[in-house]
């Protein structure tokens, strides 16, 4: 897919997704990266034998972040994960200033992937959008499916 610079608004959508059976248990991630431009599309995604929905959901931003070689994209990440858009549109800054300790001066959880996504989307101008799960989004529902697939293989 060719990105192009544009006048107003994004450069990408990039819609993601994380799903688990138990948690912990086998889980997948999808995401795919749309061009509002043009209407075209690609799809990822990937799984973990043994990992929870929050890892997931986390991966699956990271993974669709990493496929914008460029920098400096606009980009609007959607996702059905509020742990996803209010951990890093509200909580991030407070877990970086008490050293990635939560306000009860716990680790924060999935850190790892945090300090890669906070990384990642400092590269560019993100911005976060939360949409209920289930609920007739059709790319929401298609990376669902896509991360609900992806972990079948372990269920075997």
């Amino acid at each position: 897919m060719d990105i192009k610079a544009r006048e107003e608004g994004p450069n990408v959508i990039l819609y993601t997704d994380g799903a688990c059976s138990g948690n912990p248990g086998p889980g997948g991630w999808a995401a795919m990266l749309k061009d509002p431009a043009t209407g075209k599309s690609r799809e990822i995604f990937g799984s973990d034998p043994s990992t929870t929905n929050n890892r997931m959901e986390l991966t699956a931003v990271i993974e669709g972040l990493k496929q914008l070689k460029k920098e400096d994209l606009e980009i609007r990440v959607v996702s059905d994960s509020k742990y996803v858009v209010q951990g890093i549109t509200e909580w991030v800054r407070g877990w970086e200033r008490n050293g990635w300790r939560t306000s009860d001066r716990k680790p924060v959880k999935n850190q790892d992937l945090w300090r890669e996504l906070v990384e990642l989307a400092r590269s560019h101008r993100v911005t976060f959008e939360w949409v209920q799960a289930h609920n007739g989004h059709p790319e929401n529902e298609r990376v669902d499916a896509l991360a609900v697939a992806a972990y079948q293989k372990y269920l075997k």
